[in-house]
């Protein structure tokens, strides 16, 4: 589930400090908080610098947008840069040994940007606010990452959406990504959402229709693991602002999006 602002403290500083490529080798510090005796960082300051990272302005209609030279904007740069080289690298080496390669993204802020609601809400999540904001299906794109799904499809990588949205949230899904440029296998097969009434059988060990109780580490990396061994895919990458989308395996690499704005467990 999304945590508070507080909670945040701890992500926003791992995000711009050290967002980018995860795994292979790299620490995964900023996954929780400590008890302290000291003040918690400052909410009112830490507000500040997620702006200031975001390069956040208001544009005519009113909505919040990140700015294209901001120091978000350079880190998802750096971040595609790197994906891009080893995505074709990977991609050459799997085509060769008669493998079937794949990308996995996640979709909230690794390929929509969200930032307008956080801003809007105070950095709160609610169910009902949450669910109008994705059905108007107007989010801008994270910087570079529509470019990069089209990419991989350009190298003969297969793209996979893995999402903690909902079946009933699909079609806005489909209508914002293409509106933004990622218009690449955007049908069910391609697309994993949750549905919690009909949980399909891969994920039989923490999902029963109407019983949800997968954890986003277990539903994410059960989706990745049916990819894998039920539809005989090599996920060469995986790509998520959250480390719950990329933590429990079946990726060769891993690349964390920096998101300061909220975290899920």
């Amino acid at each position: 589930m999304r945590k508070s602002l507080r909670a945040a403290a701890v992500a926003a500083a791992c995000a711009v400090a050290g967002a980018g490529l995860y795994g292979a080798g790299a620490a995964t510090a900023g996954q929780s908080t400590a008890n302290s005796t000291h003040e918690p960082y400052n909410i009112g300051q830490l507000v500040k610098d997620i702006d200031a990272y975001y390069g956040t302005t208001v544009d005519g209609n009113g909505v919040y947008q990140a700015s294209p030279d901001s120091p978000y904007a350079q880190d998802l740069a750096r971040i595609d840069h790197d994906a891009e080289r080893y995505i074709d690298k990977a991609a050459r080496r799997a085509h060769r040994h008669h493998e079937k390669p794949a990308v996995v993204f996640d979709i909230d802020d690794t390929l929509l940007l969200s930032l307008d609601y956080e801003k809007r809400y105070n950095y709160t999540y609610n169910s009902a606010t949450w669910n109008d904001y994705v059905n108007r299906a107007d989010r801008p794109a994270v910087f570079g990452s529509p470019a990069l799904v089209r990419y991989a499809e350009s190298r003969g990588v297969e793209v996979f959406y893995n999402s903690g949205l909902s079946e009933a949230q699909r079609s806005a899904a489909v209508a914002n990504l293409r509106k933004d440029g990622a218009d690449v296998n955007l049908d069910a097969g391609h697309m994993f959402l949750k549905d919690a009434a009909n949980p399909p059988a891969y994920l039989k060990d923490c999902a029963a229709p109407g019983a949800w109780k997968c954890t986003t580490v277990q539903y994410k990396s059960g989706t990745r693991r049916h990819i894998e061994d039920d539809l005989g895919y090599e996920i060469i990458a995986n790509f998520g602002d959250q480390y719950s989308d990329l933590d429990g395996g079946y990726a060769d690499r891993t690349y964390k999006l920096p998101n300061p704005t909220y975290f899920v467990s």
